[in-house]
């Protein structure tokens, strides 16, 4: 099950929200304001922030420039509607931008592509010719399954969940060794190997001193 954090100050409009995503197959975690919302992103892992801009205490567009280097989706749902402020969103790093007042269908059917866009759908991942298989923890290519370590495994989920999007390397040592670390090397042997395998030379961008991407397909 997919998580979603709703952050929004209005309680009627994230009740409205919870209930929607609920019914929709999703998990849903609420903060009304930008300080709770950056309080439980750095306490665990989220599929999608569904982000208001008018925000008490920190607003959404500092926010959103906190959330962005961890790689997660962000859709802002907004009451401004000018084409100003979404062009400002969208080159801030938003995967889209909805403007209140919305349809609960309109809001489900933006949620599921902004969560396919970026790899994160219920069923198994293709990108480049290979398919990952979450649930049964097996990679294929050309139908021939690909032997890989569980830690290739896990940094590979990683990659494929996020593709186009730049993935820090506290992030990802975080994410795959479940700890805050500076190891690079490991890291950077994993990569490696993953490229290797994978025959993805080309397709795993490394950012000098910042981290890896896996580029988007198109």
């Amino acid at each position: 099950m997919y998580t979603i954090l709703v952050v929004d100050d209005e309680k009627p409009l994230r009740e409205l929200i919870e209930m929607t995503l609920t019914n929709a197959g999703y998990s849903c975690t609420l903060a009304a304001d930008g300080k709770a919302a950056a309080d439980l992103i750095e306490e665990r892992d989220y599929d999608l922030v569904l982000l208001d801009i008018m925000l008490p205490y920190i607003d959404g567009y500092e926010l959103i420039e906190y959330i962005a280097p961890l790689g997660i989706p962000v859709i802002f749902l907004t009451a401004k509607s000018d084409v100003v402020d979404r062009v400002r969103g969208l080159r801030m790093g938003a995967d889209d931008y909805i403007v209140k007042p919305f349809e609960p269908l309109e809001l489900v059917a933006r949620v599921e592509s902004v969560l396919r866009r970026n790899g994160k759908t219920a069923g198994n991942i293709t990108l480049w010719g290979v398919e990952l298989d979450p649930a049964g923890r097996q990679v294929r290519r050309s139908g021939a399954l690909i032997d890989l370590t569980p830690r290739e495994l896990d940094l590979l989920t990683v990659l494929m969940q996020n593709p186009g999007k730049t993935l820090y390397r506290e992030l990802l040592y975080e994410k795959v060794w479940g700890e805050p670390g500076s190891d690079t090397r490991t890291l950077d042997t994993h990569i490696q190997r993953l490229r290797r395998k994978l025959g993805w030379e080309e397709r795993i961008k490394t950012l000098a001193r910042v981290g890896y991407r896996l580029e988007k397909e198109e």
